[in-house]
């Protein structure tokens, strides 16, 4: 969450930044300040009573002592005692509401970021390789279907639609990928490899900024459990709670989990296959890192998803997302799309965001610096990446007139032949 010192001491600032995201969040830190001046002003307050209080007790005490009535004094104190149960009640209800407000305000943009409304002021930062000169390409669902390795009728039969069962070599082709991108990570660019709960608690998805945003998108449990929607949240919240030292900074961590998302998006060619699912893979790093060096700590990590797409040899494009297009805890993010020539168009595969300090302020995640002090640690993640877009990427880039798939030679090792 933000900062409430920054939000008091700069709140016209605050305001410019989150009025460039277009989502009327702005408009909320009025309230915070009103909550925040009632509560900081009530416990003021509420101190003097209690001195007060203090003082005029002993003097029930030497009235008592010298035989005297101290029914006045004591009906005093009494009465102070009920106007300091009305501040704390007063107190406790604006803090209650301060606390509510900033977790329904998204991160601030950072400076260096694009201002925009939406996606369509993304500017396209760079691409590589070159897009597959294709004469009437074929979609995956086609490809798929005719080479039987991915059923959705299977999907629906056992949990309705948005999902899907594969089969044969695509469930041998999703699970080479897994590994494939796991050990690119964990072998070649110094991440910890790290097996996580699927189902986390209410406080995890709180401390990534899930919730309480985004609640009707998730699937919980009658217990208030969650099915995490990616592994950012139980990768990330490995550290909640924690005060670490300076030293252990950076922490590199990968994680294959599945994901669960409730929205599937809207229903027509755009989404057709396996392109917007209830339920997922994805391979996820996460770092955690000292302020000073975050921003290039977010173009290292942004490298090494792209380098799992480089190995594989496909054509993809990094744009930079806007103020109005970037997500809720993110103040920069950099987006990895994919070309997919059966859909004739770019497909995300990866989104690498810097949160600042924004998540670590929720998890109470901190470090303590050169001179003692206790800091919050920058976080930072992306996909490295998410498997069903990339397969469909590979199926479609990767094909052949005669609908054969030339396996990458990079991913042959994992999947024991060079076609599918």
């Amino acid at each position: 969450m933000l900062d409430i010192k920054v939000i008091r001491e700069n709140p016209d600032l605050v305001k410019e930044r989150l009025a460039n995201r277009h989502d009327g969040s702005a408009d909320l830190i009025d309230e915070v300040l009103v909550c925040d001046e009632t509560r900081r002003k009530n416990e003021t307050s509420k101190q003097a009573l209690q001195s007060e209080r203090k003082t005029t007790s002993k003097e029930i005490g030497k009235l008592r002592a010298n035989g005297e009535d101290s029914s006045g004094i004591e009906a005093e104190v009494k009465k102070i005692g009920e106007q300091i149960k009305i501040l704390d009640d007063e107190g406790s209800e604006a803090a209650e509401r301060q606390t509510e407000l900033l977790l329904n305000i998204p991160n601030l943009p950072h400076e260096d970021c694009p201002i925009g409304a939406d996606e369509e002021a993304n500017p396209i930062i760079r691409s590589w390789g070159e897009k597959p000169a294709l004469a009437g390409a074929r979609d995956h669902l086609d490809l798929a279907e005719e080479k039987g390795i991915i059923s959705f009728d299977d999907g629906a039969r056992l949990s309705g639609s948005g999902f899907a069962v594969y089969r044969a070599k695509g469930a041998r082709l999703q699970r080479s990928l897994i590994q494939f991108l796991l050990d690119i990570q964990s072998r070649e660019n110094g991440y910890e490899e790290v097996n996580v709960p699927h189902i986390v608690k209410r406080e995890c998805m709180e401390g990534t900024g899930q919730l309480p945003k985004f609640e009707e998108d998730l699937f919980r449990t009658t217990d208030e459990f969650f099915l995490a929607p990616t592994a950012e949240v139980p990768v990330t919240n490995l550290y909640r709670d924690t005060l670490l030292s300076r030293n252990d900074l950076p922490i590199k961590l990968t994680a294959h989990t599945p994901c669960f998302r409730r929205e599937a998006g809207s229903a027509g060619r755009d989404n057709r296959g396996i392109i917007r699912m209830h339920q997922f893979d994805k391979v996820e790093l996460v770092q955690i890192v000292d302020p000073a060096n975050s921003m290039d700590m977010l173009e290292e990590l942004t490298g090494h998803a792209e380098a799992a797409l480089q190995k594989l040899g496909l054509h993809y494009q990094v744009i930079e997302l806007c103020t109005g297009d970037v997500g809720f805890s993110s103040c920069k993010t950099y987006d990895i799309e994919v070309w997919a020539p059966g859909q004739g168009k770019y497909l995300e595969v990866s989104s690498c965001s810097c949160f600042g300090d924004y998540q670590a302020r929720r998890m109470k995640l901190r470090y303590k610096d050169a001179e003692g002090r206790n800091n919050f640690c920058h976080t930072l993640n992306g996909s490295g990446t998410a498997l069903p877009r990339l397969l469909v990427a590979l199926l479609e880039q990767c094909q052949d007139a005669d609908g054969t798939i030339q396996i990458p030679e990079a991913l042959q090792p994992y999947y024991g032949e060079a076609t599918l």
